[in-house]
């Protein structure tokens, strides 16, 4: 799937994400900075009925949210690591349970560690309020909304 968006759209489009993807489903979110990454987790963050502030976790490194229907939101941000294998640190093992609906920046940190079952969903900046959104299905996750 592939689309220009604005931010508004980008964001209408993560929330639709939120509400209607079915957990387990790990989204590793690429870009480079400023291109919308924690928009998008943010969207889908509020989507998935996360109520209050969904801050970037750059410096916590994770932030955990529920949601209504026992789901569990995690919010990855891996750009300050300096091995992949300080993952683990942040509870890696324990995610993609079947409640669970992860949001990962900055995948490529991690890369060989990844879940085989993902959505990777690349933004580029075409201009100041227009993003390119690609979304690759990596193995047989479930469906993502289809880009709008």
């Amino acid at each position: 799937m592939e689309a220009s968006l604005s931010e508004p759209a980008l964001q209408a489009w993560g929330e639709r994400v939120g509400r209607e993807v079915r957990p387990p489903l790990v989204l590793a979110l690429r870009g480079d900075l400023g291109a919308g990454k924690s928009t998008l987790a943010r969207a889908i963050a509020q989507g998935a009925g996360v109520k209050g502030a969904v801050p970037s976790p750059t410096f916590n490194l994770r932030f955990s949210y529920d949601a209504p229907g026992g789901v569990q939101v995690h919010h990855l941000d891996l750009y300050r690591l300096r091995h992949a294998d300080q993952v683990w640190e942040l509870g890696w093992e324990e995610l993609g349970s079947d409640a669970d609906l992860v949001l990962i920046e900055w995948p490529e940190r991690a890369e060989a560690l990844l879940a085989p079952e993902r959505w990777d969903v690349t933004l580029e900046v075409e201009s100041p309020t227009t993003r390119r959104v690609l979304a690759v299905r990596v193995g047989t996750p479930s469906d993502l909304p289809p880009l709008q």
